[in-house]
């Protein structure tokens, strides 16, 4: 029997309520027990005097870029970077090539991705090649391994199309992660209309272009009763409507990313590409909106919406391609800018990014209990670092915190029981 113990840490497992100083004992790649000072004569033992002892992070929102774009990342170094930042599952995104929207790309996903460094879900297109005319065949796509639908990238267009989408999704038990926008408001635009948008004369994105698709969206939703799940939120809108639909009882939950709750649109006065994403970073006022909406329990989750590009397709600001890197910056960033600035508590962040999200799924993991799968992290919740994109694990290096200072690292990332990052090296 393979054991292994892990001695000293404060265990922070919120799906128990859980939160004190505890050894935990790993047996056959599971959770055998948590108690204080277990005992365990010829058992490896990691020491975790005060550190942070949590769920892996589940990260439901992630773009691998396999098949198709493996030059800005691929499964394993993908997975590499997860590992690193303490991520052991991740839903990947469908907008590959060819668009994940057939048996063929979900099988190929499951395959490549077993045996990586962390546990790797696939998120199929609502519509054959993400193009909002046809829906693909939900039923094929979840017996090949799928676990939800999203055209993330590109909204679906209709109400009609989204309707059936819930319909349908609902009879395969799938899940439906809508990417919300107008596009008829966005078009053209490269970051948030506004007044830093004015003074770069730069063209803008107005925030009704994701208000009035979010609107859309939940009135969808409402009118069928069917769940659905709302991908990175970022406007203050967005985030009331989600709150008031969330009162009525409408089963809509929704997500935001690191950037939306660090960031305001004012770090494009930098010119520089690594802070254009879409969803574009917001005002102040946004971001006020997002941590309320994070506090309060209106946003369900805190995803990355990883998304790796090469240097060379970010180095023209006024023609690059949206998106930033996060899997190995999301927790530092969750202690940075809100635990430590005491909006929400420790346990509340790994909620957030554990319990929750693998809920919102439906997949296993967010939780230390007895008998699941050992899918664990020990993280310094003090430790600064820089974050230098040179030293990270995944192939592209668009992170938005370059140069920061971040407070809170990880310094062991177990996956089923095996060590797959430890103090800086992956493993």
């Amino acid at each position: 029997m393979d054991r292994l113990l892990i001695k000293g840490a404060k265990i922070v497992d919120p799906a128990n309520n859980i939160e004190q100083k505890l050894d935990l004992l790993i047996a056959d790649g599971k959770i055998a027990s948590l108690a204080p000072d277990i005992q365990a004569d010829g058992t490896a033992v990691i020491g975790a005097d005060g550190l942070i002892c949590a769920p892996g992070l589940v990260d439901i929102h992630v773009h691998l870029r396999d098949p198709g774009y493996t030059y800005k990342e691929d499964i394993e170094s993908g997975c590499r970077a997860a590992a690193a930042g303490g991520v052991t599952s991740l839903a990947c995104m469908p907008n590959t090539n060819p668009v994940c929207d057939s048996r063929e790309v979900v099988s190929y996903i499951k395959s490549k991705s077993a045996g990586a460094r962390a546990r790797v879900y696939v998120v199929a297109a609502i519509t054959k090649s993400q193009k909002g005319r046809e829906l693909t065949d939900f039923a094929a796509l979840k017996a090949a391994g799928g676990v939800a639908v999203s055209d993330d990238g590109r909204p679906v267009p209709s109400a009609d199309i989204m309707l059936k989408a819930l319909k349908t999704a609902e009879r395969c038990g799938l899940k439906v992660l809508c990417h919300s926008e107008e596009l008829s408001l966005s078009s053209g635009g490269i970051m948030n209309e506004g007044v830093t948008s004015k003074e770069l004369g730069v063209p803008g994105i107005p925030r009704a272009a994701e208000d009035v698709g979010t609107a859309r969206d939940i009135a969808v939703a409402e009118s069928a009763g069917l769940p659905l799940h709302i991908c990175h939120i970022s406007t203050r809108g967005s985030v009331e409507m989600l709150r008031g639909a969330r009162r009525r009882g409408v089963p809509v939950t929704g997500e935001t990313a690191p950037h939306y709750f660090a960031f305001t649109d004012e770090m494009l006065k930098t010119w520089d590409a690594d802070y254009l994403m879409n969803p574009p970073l917001r005002t102040a006022d946004d971001v006020k909106a997002v941590i309320e909406g994070l506090r309060d329990g209106t946003i369900s989750a805190i995803a990355t919406d990883h998304a790796p590009h090469a240097e060379s397709e970010k180095r023209d600001f006024l023609n690059a391609q949206n998106g930033v890197i996060g899997l190995e910056t999301s927790l530092a960033a969750g202690i940075t800018f809100l635990v430590k600035k005491g909006h929400i508590t420790l346990s509340k962040l790994v909620s957030l990014m554990s319990a929750q999200p693998a809920k919102i799924l439906g997949i296993p993991g967010g939780s230390l209990s007895v008998g699941a799968p050992a899918d664990i992290i020990l993280f310094d919740p003090n430790e600064k670092w820089v974050v230098k994109p040179e030293l990270l694990q995944g192939k592209s290096k668009n992170t938005p915190f370059k140069g920061m200072v971040l407070e809170g690292r990880v310094k062991t990332t177990l996956l089923g029981g095996r060590i797959v990052y430890h103090n800086g090296q992956i493993v």
